[in-house]
C-alpha cells in the first residue's frame, strides 16, 4: 500500500519526535515503482535517528529479513525490532525463530488491536539520542499550527512533482503511471518564519474506473483531506484542460467551503502565453464558473516558473476566508445594492432584504433576513454574491448567504 514515506508528529516519553512510515524494502515483484519505493525507504532510513524494523508474526522470518537487519545495523543507528501480528500471549512460544536476528530484544505487539504498544514505544523512547547540550528538544514552534495546504486534482496532472518543488527536495514518487501516489503524504516546510503543511494527495476520479482496490484506498483518503486541510491547491494540466474529472474535482472544492487556489501546472509546454491564457480563461468562465472567485496561477514543477508565488497567494485566500465584515457595512452595502438591483426569487418576484450579518468564517457565511422569498433566483445569487466579493474583497474563497423570511 505504502510508497511515499508518510510522516506525523508524535510524543514519546515526553520527546517530541516525528514518526516516518515507509514503503517495504523488500522488492514487490506486482508492483512497477518497487525499485523507487525501496530507494525512498533506504533515503528515509539514513535521515533518521532511530530505526524500527516491523516483521509480521503470520508469515514468519524471511531470509531477506535477516540480510536486511544486517543491512540496517550497517547504518550506526539504534535498531529497534517489532515483531507484528502477535494478536494473543498464546503465539509467542512458537516465535522463537526470530531471535535468529540477535537482537537485544525483540518486542512482540499487534499494532491492530493496540497489544504491548506501550512497551514499544519505551523501548524507542530509551534509544532516542539526547538533546544536545542547552538546546531544547524540539525547535520552538512558530505561532500556531502550520497551514495546511492540500495539493488535489485528478491523476497525472503533476500533484507530487509540484509537492517536490515545492519543498526542494524529491520527497514523493513521480511516475507518468495512474495511481502512483496511493496514499496522503505530508510534509512540513518553512518559508521565513511561516510553517506549512503540505499535503499529496492521489489523484481523484471516479472510484468505478479504479481496478487496484489500493488505489481506490487513496481515492477515498484524498476525498478525506478535502475537508480536513485549510486551503486546497487544485492542480490543472494546462494541456489537457478542462476535463470532465476536473469539473467534479472543482464540485469537491466547491462544496468543502475551503479557500481555493486553481494552479495551472506544466506551463512551460505553452507556447503561445497570451492566447493560451485568453483561451483558459474562457474554457474557466465556461465550464468552471462555479469556482470563478479562485485566483489562477500558471505553474510549472518542471522547471519551478511560478512555484514560489503558490504559499503566498495561500496565505491571501486563507486571511480572506477569516475575514469578518461589521453589520453596519453589511447594511449599508445592502442598502446599496437594492437601490439599483432588488434581489429575484426563483418565480421571478422581486424580493427586498431587510437586514443582513455575518454569521461565520471559512467559508464566510451570512444570514439575511427578507420579507417572503427564502431563496435566490441562480442568476441572482450569483450576482449577489459577485457584489458582496467585489465590495468586501474576498478573493480565493466561496461566500454562503442564507435567506430568512418572516
Amino acid at each position: 500500500m505504502t510508497r511515499d514515506r508518510v510522516s506525523a508528529p508524535a510524543v514519546l516519553e515526553g520527546r517530541p519526535v516525528e514518526l516516518v512510515d515507509t514503503g517495504g524494502f523488500l522488492d514487490v515483484q506486482s508492483d512497477p515503482l518497487s525499485t523507487e519505493v525501496k530507494a525512498k525507504a533506504w533515503e528515509a532510513a539514513r535521515a533518521a535517528d532511530v530505526l524500527v524494523l516491523v516483521l509480521d508474526a503470520q508469515r514468519g522470518l524471511l531470509p531477506a529479513e535477516e540480510d536486511l537487519y544486517r543491512s540496517l545495523l550497517k547504518l550506526g543507528r539504534p535498531l529497534v525490532v517489532a515483531v507484528n501480528k502477535v494478536d494473543s500471549e498464546r503465539e509467542r512460544p512458537l516465535l522463537g525463530e526470530y531471535y535468529r536476528l540477535g537482537a537485544p530484544r525483540l518486542f512482540f505487539v499487534s499494532a491492530e488491536h493496540r497489544l504491548r504498544l506501550d512497551e514499544l514505544e519505551a523501548g524507542i523512547a530509551a534509544v532516542l539520542p539526547a538533546p544536545a547540550s542547552g538546546t531544547p528538544d524540539a525547535p520552538e514552534a512558530e505561532e500556531g499550527r502550520p497551514l495546511a495546504v492540500a495539493i488535489i486534482g485528478r491523476t497525472n496532472v503533476g500533484k507530487s512533482s509540484l509537492a517536490n518543488r515545492m519543498c526542494g527536495q524529491e520527497r514523493f514518487i513521480v511516475s507518468r503511471l495512474p495511481g502512483t501516489t496511493r496514499d496522503s503524504g505530508d510534509i512540513v516546510i518553512r518559508r521565513g518564519r511561516k510553517a506549512y503543511r503540505l499535503i499529496d494527495t492521489a489523484g481523484i476520479r471516479k472510484l468505478g474506473r479504479v481496478e487496484d482496490v489500493r488505489e481506490s484506498a487513496g481515492v477515498i483518503k484524498a476525498r478525506k483531506n478535502i475537508p480536513q486541510a485549510d486551503v486546497l491547491c487544485f492542480v490543472l494540466d494546462v494541456t489537457e484542460f478542462p476535463t470532465r474529472q476536473d469539473t467534479a474535482v472543482a464540485r469537491l472544492a466547491l462544496d468543502s467551503g475551503k479557500p481555493l487556489l486553481l494552479v495551472l501546472n506544466k506551463w512551460d509546454l505553452v507556447r503561445d502565453e497570451k492566447g493560451a491564457l485568453a483561451e483558459i480563461r474562457e474554457a474557466c468562465a465556461r465550464r468552471l464558473d462555479f469556482i470563478g472567485y479562485a485566483p489562477l496561477l500558471q505553474v510549472s514543477a518542471l522547471t519551478g516558473r511560478g512555484v514560489s508565488r503558490l504559499l503566498e497567494t495561500a496565505d491571501r485566500v486563507y486571511a480572506s476566508g477569516r475575514k469578518q465584515i461589521s453589520t453596519s457595512r453589511l447594511n449599508a452595502f445592502l442598502a446599496e445594492l437594492q437601490a439599483s438591483n432588488p434581489p429575484v426569487s426563483p418565480s421571478g418576484r422581486r424580493f427586498r432584504v431587510k437586514y443582513m450579518t455575518q454569521q461565520g468564517v471559512l467559508p464566510p457565511t451570512f444570514l439575511a433576513f427578507t420579507g417572503g422569498p427564502t431563496a435566490f433566483a441562480p442568476a441572482s445569487e450569483k450576482f449577489f454574491q459577485a457584489k458582496l466579493r467585489q465590495a468586501f474583497g474576498f478573493e480565493g474563497t466561496p461566500l454562503r448567504v442564507v435567506l430568512k423570511g418572516r
